[in-house]
């Protein structure tokens, strides 16, 4: 069947087959978190993107295989109650924002910059540092040579507007300033979204409603 995104905690994951990498993505935890399992396709080599809750959904998606990196997206407590158990269990290198690192309770064995490289087998994603949401919030993008771009936006891009800067008029522009430089700007419309929480979306879905995501102010 066609991935579409459309998950359910409690469900089965929904899997994106791609020419290099397979993307799986499942529901977990009370706040509906996304993680996202990444496979290479060619050397098999795994990494999960948010260990959010529910680690032994977790660990039976990452399979006997293992996984060779878990990264975490931002610090809040909903994207890595999961984390200190799936690194437990697979010995996983730990990857998260510079910024972010400091508020997550599990060491952080790479500290990620922005236009760092980040390797699941011979695949590359470039991280992005997004201020806003949290002060070192990453998202990483697949640009896929085959196709367009895939793009992991932990908190920081929602189907309908950027994530929640809790009414800081600053933390919100610095938020949508981050979010169309640095996405927006640089990636086509085709590039697919896959969010923290709910469905996925399309850059170009979404980047006519950025002039009245700045007038509304959230």
């Amino acid at each position: 069947m066609a991935y579409t995104g459309e998950v359910q905690v409690g469900g089965p994951a929904d899997v994106h087959e791609l020419t290099d990498l397979m993307i799986s993505k499942v529901a977990v935890g009370p706040m509906n978190n996304n993680a996202y399992l990444l496979r290479c396709r060619r050397t098999g080599e795994q990494l999960l993107i948010d260990a959010a809750n529910e680690p032994e959904t977790l660990l039976e998606l990452i399979g006997s295989d293992g996984i060779a990196s878990v990264v975490t997206t931002h610090r809040h407590g909903d994207h890595w109650q999961a984390l200190a158990p799936v690194v437990e269990g697979t010995q996983a290198r730990t990857y998260a924002g510079r910024y972010d690192a400091e508020g997550i309770p599990v060491g952080t064995d790479v500290l990620v910059e922005d236009g760092d490289t980040v390797k699941v087998g011979e695949v590359g994603l470039t991280a992005r540092h997004l201020v806003g949401h949290t002060p070192g919030s990453i998202a990483l993008v697949y640009d896929d040579p085959h196709g367009h771009p895939h793009l992991f936006t932990g908190d920081c891009l929602f189907p309908g507007g950027v994530g929640n800067t809790h009414d800081d008029p600053e933390a919100f522009a610095s938020l949508l300033h981050d979010v169309e430089t640095k996405l927006f700007a640089e990636l086509p419309d085709e590039t697919w979204v896959y969010p923290g929480h709910g469905g996925d979306t399309t850059l170009g879905a979404e980047r006519p409603n950025l002039d009245e995501w700045r007038k509304r102010g959230w």
